[in-house]
């Protein structure tokens, strides 16, 4: 019998985590991050962190683990997740994934394994002086010729230049050796996938940055810069941080760096409903029916609920 697992996923500013803090309060379970930047200490408002209140309301994973100059990888992610999932089943409790990080939970679901597909330095250094010369975009127009789904994915120049390599090397992109990956998973999956209208989404992403504004972005990204994290580190590449770190440098205003980060993230939450339409067995939500996905989950696994007291 395959063990069970949830994952809470949907488009940016849809309130996963707080539905997930809600549905652990009914289940014993614990909650896994699976996003990409809340693994690093320091940068909490750009990356809509959790608050520290929310924090307490349920045992959290995976938020806060690394120094910001660090790197960190896929791989990494699974192993790390894959041994808390592990840790969880023995102490009976549910393992919630929450995040919008589509390559992170798919990791999890699927037993992927891009460890073993060949690497090149040399490579690597070409893609990474024409992006400092060309810029990003330049890398990612280099991609969207060669392996447009893949392009649809991500802007973060790393995982671009490694998609790059991987069809430089093999002849085959890393779309099609996505596709070649065994498709079985491991795990008695639901998908619970928060969704909106566009416009209502748009809303709550302006809303949204313009608080981690009030909240005081432009403070963090000036005291991560001055401890020293440079701004080609792979977190500062995160929205938010890589427009802030332009109007720092002189090369746009601040209103126009909270317009881009607004327009960026919205671009963002395209490429994550792409990824997620590809996803198989998800179960979709809109924001209006919490509800109704927490009866759904409920109803899932019930022998994880808690008694009442």
């Amino acid at each position: 019998m395959k063990n069970p697992l949830l994952l809470i996923v949907g488009l940016t500013a849809t309130g996963k985590t707080n539905l997930a803090i809600e549905i652990s309060k009914k289940l014993n379970a614990e909650i896994i991050s699976a996003d990409s930047m809340q693994i690093y200490k320091q940068m909490d408002i750009g990356t809509a962190k959790a608050t520290q209140e929310e924090l307490m309301q349920c045992k959290h994973h995976l938020i806060d683990i690394l120094e910001p100059q660090n790197e960190y990888s896929v791989a990494e992610y699974k192993e790390q997740a894959e041994k808390i999932i592990a840790d969880l089943y023995k102490k009976h409790k549910l393992p919630i994934i929450v995040g919008g990080t589509g390559l992170y939970t798919e990791s999890l679901l699927y037993p992927y394994s891009f460890a073993q597909l060949p690497k090149n330095e040399e490579i690597r250094n070409k893609y990474k002086a024409l992006s400092n010369e060309f810029g990003n975009d330049y890398l990612l127009d280099l991609l969207k010729k060669i392996d447009p789904a893949e392009a649809e994915k991500s802007n973060d120049e790393r995982r671009i230049i490694r998609a790059l390599e991987i069809y430089e090397l093999t002849g085959k992109t890393k779309s099609e050796h996505n596709l070649e990956q065994d498709k079985t998973s491991p795990y008695d999956f639901y998908i619970v996938a928060l969704n909106a209208d566009r416009e209502i989404i748009n809303n709550r992403i302006n809303l949204r940055v313009d608080k981690m504004f009030e909240s005081g972005l432009v403070t963090e990204v000036k005291n991560l810069l001055a401890q020293g994290v440079p701004k080609t580190a792979q977190s500062m590449q995160a929205i938010g941080y890589k427009e802030i770190i332009e109007n720092l440098e002189g090369n746009i205003t601040l209103d126009e760096a909270k317009e881009l980060i607004k327009n960026n993230t919205r671009h963002y939450a395209k490429r994550q409903l792409t990824w997620l339409k590809h996803m198989k067995n998800i179960n979709w939500f809109d924001i209006s029916e919490k509800e109704k996905a927490i009866n759904s989950v409920l109803q899932k696994f019930s022998s994880f609920k808690k008694e009442d007291k």
